[in-house]
């Protein structure tokens, strides 16, 4: 309660007034005339009237307490233990804190952001959120329900924007077990068949039952090595990157019984294979126009290592020029193709023939062999190949998927995709043909043969077979009937897309990936799963995603192009899925590999106590005896918290109040003020009457 003023006249004006009410009033005292003194109470009352003296109560409430109770529902709460022990511990909590009307809990349930690819727990983080609307002083503590695995605590030093204790109440039992493995050290990319050295360590956390633990290694989901590791030391492995692309290896250790979860206990390392340098061999029958494009396109390419040779003087050629005069260098038929024939990726002739004293026959058995155990053979074949002196009569005959009848087509035509071309990864989406017809340049003339092996891609006039592709043994082959892909290189009739024709070529023979006519292929976005399935069939059906926890859902597939099926999914789990689709099947890693979320799971006070015992906060477990659950009694106390409380939850209740309106009482208005003066006057009347 307090006086406060609204004056009817200006303060100056009342200043001025006071001012000589005063001076009047100082002069009749000092010349001691009659009734001075009551005639300065007089003016005094009546400037008081003037001032308007008003007495002003405040009209308050007092303000509730504020205390978060921060619930930690991350991934290592998950576990169905630790799920019910949070359950019942923040129902009674909140039984703990209703019995004081004064304290407003405010519950802030933390849960692992829905894109995160790296999951931790951030309880600070939602703890600051949730009470940014709310004046420090109104904060009485701070209470986390959580595992004790908290990713953000501040430091002891740091400011926690109000000061009032924090608590926690711990889930899970003292004595937690739990193995993890992790990747200590590895290489992000690796030289395709080369040995490389990756480093890995099992960590037991909490009391280790001691000796070693199996660790299966997998590599793109077929098992590799079987090994064993000591817990709390590195263990180095070398292995071999099998292909080119995204390789995925993958660490499992076996669980222990008792241990707190068992989805940490396996990792991935996701290496991508580079190829060396392909070395190719380009065999040119004989020079030709469509040469140079073979030639140029490889030699494009940075990374392949060209060895080219074009026969310009057949052994049978007999002028009479002396060998010595002769600038041309010899075919070095046995280093080729005898001693260094396994170090070739790919062997490519170009309109090349059987004659007389080139190549010895056995030359041929033994390139058909290179093929059967792995090699790669492109046969670009012209009117050569219809003759007498075809390759195709030759012991090489058994590797090549297409015999000719000995005839040519000789016929303008567009080159066509086939149906299986139009699926084939190969020829699937080639600039140009999506039209009819194609919208590129014709050819003339092509190689007619019997009924091919393989896949028939593209196709020539008459729907005679123009490209065929096949695998024999572990190797493959492809051929090529028509000698006239350089027209589309010289831009004839608009030309067309022979760069990525023959480049997709030389890849499907080398095995790539991405190029197989059966593949199955995932990636990661985040946490959206991408699947994609190619075949050269019918439609595939779903596919099967198996998760991190072991649970199964069938992913449907939506055709995109003729012979490409895709589908996205959001997963709600962090960790390696294996998709499956017919006979294919595939890993994915979703989310960081090394997320903090799973480096520890066993349930601990320490994290805490250092921040509790800087704000006399409380640190205990939940877990009471026979598997019930407890928690502290509440404290509530005025003012600072000096010591803290070790069996009960202190909250610092808050003094601040909110103001609802403000009760005011004129002390000279109504018949009491007009007392006052008419009492002044009357009296200086009185005076002066006597």
């Amino acid at each position: 309660m307090n006086i406060g003023f609204a004056p009817f006249l200006p303060w100056p004006v009342l200043a001025a007034l006071a001012v000589l009410t005063l001076a009047i009033a100082a002069l009749a005292i000092y010349r001691r005339l009659r009734g001075g003194w009551i005639r300065a109470l007089a003016g005094i009352a009546l400037l008081a009237a003037l001032a308007n003296p008003v007495l002003m109560q405040e009209d308050r409430d007092q303000l509730s307490t504020i205390v978060p109770v921060v619930v930690d529902r991350s991934l290592s709460q998950q576990t169905p233990e630790r799920g019910k022990m949070t359950d019942e511990a923040l129902a009674m909590l909140k039984d703990r804190l209703a019995q004081f009307p004064r304290i407003e809990p405010r519950i802030v349930e933390f849960r692992d952001p829905a894109e995160s690819e790296s999951p931790s727990t951030r309880l600070f983080s939602a703890l600051s959120s949730s009470i940014a609307d709310v004046p420090p002083a109104r904060i009485g503590g701070a209470i986390f329900l959580t595992d004790g695995q908290i990713h953000d605590i501040p430091g002891v030093n740091q400011q926690l924007g109000f000061d009032a204790p924090v608590h926690g109440l711990i889930t899970g039992k003292p004595d937690e077990f739990d193995r993890r493995i992790e990747i200590v050290r590895a290489p992000r990319f690796g030289i395709v068949n080369d040995e490389q050295q990756l480093v890995f360590r099992v960590v037991d956390d909490g009391k280790s039952p001691g000796g070693t633990a199996a660790v299966t290694v997998k590599m793109n989901g077929d098992e590799i090595a079987t090994l064993q590791a000591t817990p709390g030391q590195d263990t180095p492995f070398s292995f071999k990157v099998p292909r080119a692309g995204n390789n995925v290896l993958e660490f499992a250790v076996a669980e222990v019984p008792g241990e707190v979860t068992g989805i940490n206990n396996q990792t991935v390392q996701v290496i991508e294979g580079i190829r060396q340098n392909m070395r190719v061999l380009l065999v040119s029958g004989e020079p030709h126009a469509g040469e140079r494009a073979w030639r140029n396109l490889l030699k494009s390419d940075a990374s392949v290592d060209l060895v080219h040779f074009t026969i310009l003087r057949p052994p049978d050629k007999q002028d009479g020029t002396p060998i010595n005069e002769l600038s041309l260098i010899a075919f070095p038929t046995r280093e080729l193709f005898v001693d260094k024939i396994s170090s070739f990726d790919l062997i490519i002739f170009d309109r090349y023939q059987d004659r007389q004293n080139v190549l010895p026959t056995i030359y041929y058995d033994y390139m058909a062999q290179y093929v059967e155990n792995g090699g790669a053979l492109l046969v670009a074949a012209g009117p050569e190949h219809a003759g007498g002196s075809s390759i195709a009569l030759t012991p090489l005959a058994s590797v090549l998927p297409a015999e000719p009848t000995g005839q040519m087509i000789e016929k303008a035509f567009y080159p066509r995709l086939s149906d299986q071309g139009k699926k084939h990864p190969v020829t699937r989406g080639l600039d140009g043909s999506e039209t009819e017809p194609p919208h590129w340049g014709r050819w003339f003339r092509s190689v007619d043969v019997e009924r091919p092996q393989g896949q028939t891609v593209m196709v020539g006039a008459n729907n005679s077979p123009l490209l065929v592709l096949n695998r024999v043994g572990q190797g493959r082959v492809a051929m090529l009937l028509s000698d006239e892909g350089w027209l589309w290189a010289r831009g004839f009739e608009g030309g067309g897309p022979h760069v990525s024709l023959y480049r997709r070529i030389a890849h499907w023979l080398l095995k790539e990936p991405a190029l197989e006519e059966e593949a199955l292929t995932a990636n990661a976005a985040g946490r959206t799963l991408q699947v994609t399935r190619q075949t050269i069939g019918n439609d595939p059906g779903a596919a099967t995603i198996k998760t991190p926890s072991g649970k199964t859902d069938a992913l449907p597939l939506k055709q995109t192009q003729p012979g490409l099926y895709q589908a996205e999914k959001h997963m709600g789990e962090i960790g390696l899925y294996q998709i499956a689709s017919g006979n294919l099947s595939t890993l994915v890693h979703i989310g960081a590999i090394d997320a903090p979320e799973f480096k520890a799971m066993i349930s601990t006070t320490e994290t805490l106590k250092p921040l509790a015992q800087k704000t006399k906060g409380l640190v205990t477990r939940v877990a009471g005896a026979n598997g019930s659950v407890t928690v502290p009694q509440v404290l509530p106390v005025r003012g600072a918290v000096r010591v803290a409380d070790g069996q009960r939850l202190t909250i610092r209740m808050t003094d601040e109040t909110v103001l609802k309106g403000i009760n005011t009482l004129p002390l000279f208005a109504g018949f009491a003020g007009l007392a006052a003066l008419l009492f002044a006057f009357s009296a200086t009347w009185w005076r002066e009457g006597r």
